[in-house]
């Protein structure tokens, strides 16, 4: 039943990893995985297994999360640029309903520099709107990809690097724990938000546990099969494969799993200690990703693109009594639409300027959509520059995109064609289907005032030293 109908606020408790695939996991029939935690947990969840990433890099999505805006209103189009503080956000609403927060882990909208990521000018989140929100408790830190004990640090409310003394993502679940813990014996409802930093790359052995890595040692790990012995024309330096890198993809492979499985245990002691302290009925619990990776596939590694192996991501919720167990809901559900999606189940308000959708209806299984999502590109990965810039749109069974630099247009069938081969643009059975997708993508674009500009506009209307100034909705 809708939760208006109750006069308990739920608590809310968001995980979300960083570069994890929905296809990498054992519940959605990936043989090489080793997640038993996290697939026994799915049986008792509502599945939303149509979720993407609208722009599958980790700043983008994370400002997108937060505030329910596509990039080209969150100005956040690339990464290493500082977040504009003047947007309404999920946490903002949180405390004008009395809720109490929490955040830990990877945080990756502050940093104003390209480079130098340990210098605390870069990682330290200070205290006020540059963490949007977030008031109370935040044990963060900008981004970096080193999870070992003696690399890996955090801040509180000063510049202090506090070092985790285990493996981060095994240090920040005891933290989550810890926080829950608190948490539950207050009179607030609370939401705490944990941002595990795996199973991003480097995927090199001493950045995962040994005894993880040893789990897959009689594993093989095969190219996938749409790998491309070439590099994507459209690509980014960061989605570009040398010689080197190509040899090396069975070995990644091994290193991410290795770090998926860590990431399971730990999700299967957070999923445990949920049960333990009674917080099951109280409380949504999100299970999630904000992008994939694509490990050759397509001729491309890393993520910025609109391919299955990128944009695909898990996305489990569970409210028992409140949400079917074992339900899946096929209806594509975007990044832009979670946070309206969430306060409405939680009985709270939607910020009118909020750019997604409530599908809360969609997800308690009393209602359905053919709506699709947008996707977009608006430049390369960390860097300002022109050339890689494309937008998407994806329904249940179509992906259509179009590059900005040359115009070239794809269709794929993902229900006939998972892997993304056939390119049915220009096949005239498809035409229609084509054109329609393009509307609708066009329609959806000239709704929230993306105007589908090369990267290095942004560069020099929006954004001033990687600080955003201004963007389509904050002149």
């Amino acid at each position: 039943m809708p939760f208006e109908n109750s006069s308990k606020k739920p608590n809310l408790i968001y995980i979300f990893a960083d570069q994890l695939r929905y296809s990498s996991l054992g519940y959605a029939g990936d043989t090489n995985a080793l997640t038993p935690n996290i697939d026994a947990w799915s049986r008792e969840c509502t599945d939303l297994c149509q979720t993407v990433s609208g722009h599958p890099v980790c700043a983008p999505y994370r400002a997108s999360l937060l505030t329910g805006k596509y990039t080209t209103s969150t100005g956040m189009v690339i990464n290493e640029i500082r977040m504009n503080t003047s947007h309404h956000t999920f946490a903002d609403v949180l405390n004008e309903n009395g809720y109490e927060t929490a955040y830990i882990g990877k945080w990756h909208m502050y940093a104003a520099e390209l480079g130098n990521h340990y210098d605390p000018k870069n990682s330290f989140i200070p205290k006020g709107r540059d963490r949007l929100g977030f008031n109370d408790y935040f044990a963060g830190y900008n981004f970096r990809h080193e999870y070992q004990p003696g690399t890996a640090y955090y801040h509180l409310d000063t510049p202090e690097k506090i070092y985790y003394d285990k493996y981060e993502p095994d240090a920040q679940t005891d933290m989550a724990i810890s926080q829950l813990q608190r948490l539950s014996k207050g009179r607030k409802p609370f939401a705490l938000f944990l941002s595990i930093g795996t199973p991003h790359d480097p995927w090199v052995p001493e950045n995962v546990p040994a005894e993880c890595l040893e789990r897959f040692r009689d594993k093989r790990f095969r190219l996938p099969p749409n790998y491309l012995p070439h590099n994507d024309p459209h690509a980014d330096d960061w989605a570009k494969l040398s010689p080197a890198d190509r040899e090396s993809l069975p070995d990644w492979m091994r290193v991410y799993y290795a770090m998926t499985a860590n990431l399971d245990d730990n999700m299967g002691r957070l999923f445990s200690a949920i049960r333990n302290m009674g917080l099951e009925k109280d409380s949504i619990v999100v299970f999630t990703s904000d992008h994939g990776e694509l490990f050759g596939a397509h001729g491309r590694r890393a993520k910025n693109i609109f391919y299955e192996e990128a944009v695909r991501v898990p996305f489990l919720i569970r409210w028992k009594g409140r949400l079917a167990e074992g339900a899946a809901r096929d209806f594509v559900f975007n990044t832009v639409d979670i946070m309206p999606s969430l306060l409405s189940l939680m009985g709270l308000p939607v910020p009118k300027e909020a750019e997604g959708e409530n599908l809360s209806a969609c997800i308690r299984g009393e209602a359905d959509t053919d709506r699709g999502a947008l996707m977009m590109c608006t430049g390369p990965t960390a860097v300002f520059g022109d050339g890689n810039e494309w937008r998407a749109y994806r329904t249940k069974r179509y992906t259509y995109a179009i590059f900005k630099a040359d115009g070239l247009e794809l269709l794929f069938d993902n229900q006939e064609d998972p892997y993304q081969t056939h390119n049915l643009a220009e096949d005239a059975a498809h035409a229609q289907v084509a054109a329609n997708l393009k509307t609708r993508m066009l329609a959806e674009m000239e709704r929230i005032g993306d105007t589908f500009e090369n990267n290095t506009y942004y560069q020099e209307n929006w954004v001033e030293n990687r600080l955003i100034k201004r963007t389509a909705t904050l002149h």
